[in-house]
C-alpha cells in the first residue's frame, strides 16, 4: 500500500499546476501523481504551434518533481473507493489518500471505422506525426477548429501538401463569426491548402504505406498521413463510478470539491465548474484554465479555501493570423466588431440580446484580455465604440 496525503490523478497541466498550488500551501505533506503517459508532465501547447517552428523541446517540461512531487508515470487508476479513500492502478498497486484530486483530462473524438489515423494529443502523438511529416508528404487534416487548423499551418510549414475536411462553412466556426471564419478558409486556401467546407470523412482505410480518406460526398483522398484534431471527450469514468455527479465533466463547486465532500476535489479539462460573472458553468479545455484552475484548487486541497473566480482565456496561431479570446466565445452569440483593417486586425464582443458582453476575441490585437474580463464582469450594455 503507498500512503500519501494528496494523491493527484492525471499527469498534464493541470496535474502539475495543482501540486505545485498544493506545495505552496503545505511544505511537507506528501504528493503522489499518477499518470497515463510514460512522460512527467510537459506544456502541451508546443505539440501544435512551437515545436513545428524549430522551439526546443527540453523547454516544454514542467519540473513537477522538483516540487517533491512523487511520480508514478505509465500507470493508470482503475478504481477508486471514496469511502475508504483508497485507490488501486492497472499494475495492482494501492494507494491510500487523505486528499484526492481527479485530473483525468480527455481523450481525442474518433471517428468510426477509421483506421490509419492521429488521434493527436500527446507527446508521443506529436512525435509520431512530425517522423511522418517529411517534405512533399501528403497530409490530411480531419478537424478545422482549434488542433485541426494549427496542425494544418503546422504541416504546411514542415512542406507536407495539406487537404483539411470538416463539416463546418469555414475554419474555427464554433468560435469565429461567419464572415471571419469564411475569411480563414480563404486565408488557409492562399497558402496552398485544399479546405474541403461542409466535407464528412466517411471511411479511412489503410493504403500501402499511407492512407484513403472517404468522403461522405465520394471523393477518395490518397494521404500519406492522416491526423484528426475533433476535440476531446472528458475522462468522467472513474468519477461515474465513485458516484460523482457528472455533467458534461465533473460538477465541482467554486473550490473544486466534487460530490460535497471536503476530501475529492476536481480541476482542468475534465471538471465542470461554476463562472460567477457569466452566470453559467463551462468546461474548458485551454493551457491558461489547466493553469490557474489547477493551481487554486491544488491550494484548497491544502486548507487555503480560495474561490476561482478567473475567467480563462484562450490563443492560438494560425500562420500570421492569431488572436485571444477571453470568456464565452461562442459563433450562435449576437456579435458587435470594431475593426482596424477588416478580418485582419480588430476585436470582437459577443453579447447577450441586451449587448452585455459574453466574451471578447481580440484578433491579431494583444494585451486587452484584461479588459476584456473586467467588461464581462461589469455586466453592462456595450456597443462598437467601446471596443478599443
Amino acid at each position: 500500500m503507498h500512503s500519501t496525503r494528496y494523491l493527484i490523478v492525471g499527469g498534464g497541466m493541470t496535474g502539475d499546476a495543482a501540486a505545485k498550488g498544493i506545495r505552496e500551501h503545505d511544505a511537507d505533506g506528501r504528493i503522489t501523481l499518477v499518470g497515463v503517459e510514460p512522460h512527467a508532465p510537459y506544456k502541451r501547447p508546443p505539440l501544435t504551434k512551437g515545436l513545428w517552428s524549430g522551439g526546443d523541446e527540453g523547454k516544454i517540461w514542467r519540473g513537477t518533481a522538483d516540487a517533491g512531487v512523487e511520480l508514478r508515470l505509465g500507470r493508470r487508476i482503475v478504481t477508486i473507493d471514496l469511502e475508504a479513500r483508497r485507490a488501486t492502478d492497472d499494475q495492482g498497486e494501492e494507494y491510500s489518500w487523505a486528499k484526492l484530486l481527479l485530473a483525468t483530462g480527455g481523450r481525442p473524438r474518433e471517428l468510426p471505422a477509421a483506421g490509419a489515423v492521429v488521434y493527436f494529443r500527446t507527446l508521443d502523438d506529436y512525435h509520431r506525426l512530425r517522423a511522418q511529416a517529411v517534405e512533399g508528404a501528403r497530409a490530411v487534416v480531419i478537424g478545422g477548429g482549434f488542433i485541426g487548423s494549427e496542425l494544418a499551418a503546422s504541416l504546411t510549414g514542415a512542406g507536407c501538401r495539406v487537404t483539411m475536411v470538416f463539416p463546418g462553412t469555414g475554419i474555427a466556426s464554433r468560435i469565429l463569426p461567419g464572415e471571419l471564419s469564411a475569411f480563414v478558409a480563404g486565408y488557409y486556401r492562399e497558402r496552398g491548402i485544399e479546405v474541403l467546407t461542409e466535407e464528412t470523412v466517411r471511411a479511412v482505410e489503410s493504403a500501402g504505406s499511407g492512407a484513403a480518406v472517404h468522403t461522405g460526398s465520394g471523393r477518395t483522398l490518397e494521404a500519406d498521413v492522416v491526423v484528426a484534431g475533433l476535440g476531446i471527450e472528458p475522462n468522467t469514468a472513474l468519477a461515474l463510478a465513485a458516484g460523482l455527479r457528472v455533467e458534461d465533466g465533473i460538477v465541482v463547486d467554486e473550490y473544486g470539491r466534487a460530490g460535497g465532500r471536503e476530501d475529492v476535489f476536481a480541476a482542468g479539462d475534465v471538471a465542470s465548474f461554476p463562472v460567477l460573472a457569466l452566470g453559467r458553468r463551462l468546461r474548458v479545455e485551454h493551457e491558461d484554465h489547466a493553469n490557474t484552475h489547477g493551481k487554486t484548487v491544488g491550494a484548497n486541497m491544502a486548507g487555503a479555501e480560495i474561490p476561482y473566480d478567473h475567467i480563462p482565456f484562450f490563443y492560438s496561431d494560425m500562420f500570421d493570423l492569431g488572436y485571444e479570446a477571453v470568456g464565452d466565445v461562442d459563433s450562435r452569440l449576437r456579435t458587435l466588431a470594431r475593426w482596424e483593417e477588416p478580418n485582419r486586425k480588430g476585436i470582437v464582443a459577443y453579447v447577450d440580446e441586451a449587448q452585455v458582453p459574453r466574451g471578447f476575441l481580440f484578433w491579431n490585437t494583444w494585451d486587452k484580455v484584461g479588459a476584456g474580463r473586467d467588461l464581462i464582469r461589469a455586466a453592462q450594455p456595450i456597443d462598437e465604440a467601446m471596443l478599443v
